[in-house]
C-alpha cells in the first residue's frame, strides 16, 4: 500500500496544504512532503494523529473497500496559481493513473514553466485564445479548435500569444510533477 498518496488524497480533498496539515499535527512541512512521497514512514502513532486531523482513522484507511471516485466535481479539483498561468487539476489523485489531465489558463504573454525533458508524452486542446509551443529548438502555434501531441523528452513550455486569456485541456501521460 502506497500510504503517501492516499494521505495526500485525503489532504487535498480536505483542501489542506502540507503546512497546514504540518501544523495541525505538529510536524514539518518537510515531513508530510516526504511521507506523501513515500521517502519515509510514520510511527503508528504519528499516523493515527495525521488521520484524525484528516478527519478518518486507522481502520478506515487500512479498509479493503476501496471506493474508486470516478466523477470529480469542483470541490476535488486542486488549482495553482502563478505568474499570469493557473492550472486546475481535474483529477486529484492523477499521480497514480496513467494520465494527467488538466485545464491550464494563461494570461496574455504568459507562459509555463520550462519542463525539463521527461518519459512520455503530452498532448492539449486549446478551448479558446492563441498559443506557440516551445518543444527543444521547435516552436509551433494552436488556436482555439486546434490540438498538439509531443514527445515530452525535450524541454518544452507554452506561451500564451493572443490578445485573450489562451484556455487549454492539457494531458501528460505519464503524470509529471
Amino acid at each position: 500500500m502506497e500510504l503517501g498518496i492516499k494521505i495526500k488524497e485525503l489532504r487535498l480533498k480536505k483542501g489542506l496544504t502540507q503546512e497546514e496539515l504540518a501544523s495541525r499535527c505538529e510536524l514539518t512541512k518537510g515531513y508530510i512532503s516526504q511521507l506523501e512521497n513515500d521517502l519515509t514512514s510514520p510511527s503508528i502513532a504519528t499516523l493515527n494523529d495525521i488521520l484524525t486531523t484528516l478527519g478518518t482513522s486507522l481502520n478506515e484507511f487500512f479498509s479493503d473497500d476501496e471506493y474508486e471516485q470516478i466523477v470529480f466535481k469542483e470541490e476535488d479539483y486542486f488549482e495553482k496559481d502563478s505568474d499570469g498561468s493557473r492550472l486546475l487539476w481535474l483529477v486529484p489523485t492523477a499521480q497514480k493513473n496513467m494520465m494527467e489531465p488538466i485545464v491550464l489558463e494563461l494570461a496574455v504573454g504568459a507562459e509555463t514553466e520550462h519542463d525539463i525533458p521527461h518519459d512520455g508524452e503530452e498532448f492539449g486542446y486549446v478551448l479558446s485564445g492563441k498559443i506557440k509551443l516551445f518543444i527543444g529548438k521547435r516552436e509551433a502555434e494552436a488556436q482555439k479548435g486546434e490540438s498538439f501531441y509531443f514527445k515530452a523528452d525535450r524541454t518544452h513550455y507554452i506561451k500564451n500569444t493572443g490578445d485573450e486569456t489562451a484556455v487549454i485541456i492539457w494531458l501528460s501521460c505519464p503524470p509529471n510533477f
